[in-house]
């Protein structure tokens, strides 16, 4: 065999490699916390996760590792949402920072890596964890605002 035969193969595969880098994302993360709430907060969680959309804010859903019902992710985790969180400890500063989309109460956290919202006013808390490029966007939060309506109940 001769290495112009071989040419077709190497050429092949450093296509793969280009291909996959071009896919990757810089907000990616290998894997994610899975929540552990009480089974009655679990069952609310169950419960969103048969409700959340198949897409938010134009990316595809593609859930994080480990596979959970507690959480969900769209867009190569440039959106992630876990069901269940612990309360977050920004919500007894009294200069923390909420926003209200469609009915849903979030609190605000502004990180470095991108904006973290959490439910308010809910029989368990809803995380949501956006990259970087949303910096100043709360838009995939209008695809999630309907679904945590509509499963987890308002505490007030």
């Amino acid at each position: 065999m001769t290495s112009f035969g071989r040419r077709p193969l190497i050429l092949s595969a450093a296509a793969v490699l280009v291909a996959a880098a071009g896919c990757s994302s810089t907000d990616a993360s290998a894997s994610i916390t899975v929540p552990s709430p009480p089974a009655e907060e679990a069952a609310l969680c169950r419960a969103l996760d048969g409700e959340l959309p198949d897409s938010v804010d134009g990316h595809d859903r593609d859930d994080p590792e480990p596979s959970s019902e507690l959480t969900a992710g769209w867009g190569d985790a440039a959106i992630v949402l876990r069901c269940g969180v612990a309360r977050p400890v920004g919500m007894s500063d009294p200069q923390g920072q909420g926003v209200e989309v469609d009915g849903v109460n979030w609190l605000l956290e502004e990180r470095d890596e991108g904006p973290r919202f959490t439910t308010t006013y809910r029989e368990t808390y809803v995380e949501v964890t956006l990259g970087s490029r949303y910096m100043h966007d709360i838009g995939p939060l209008t695809d999630l605002a309907g679904p945590v309506k509509k499963t987890v109940p308002a505490t007030l």
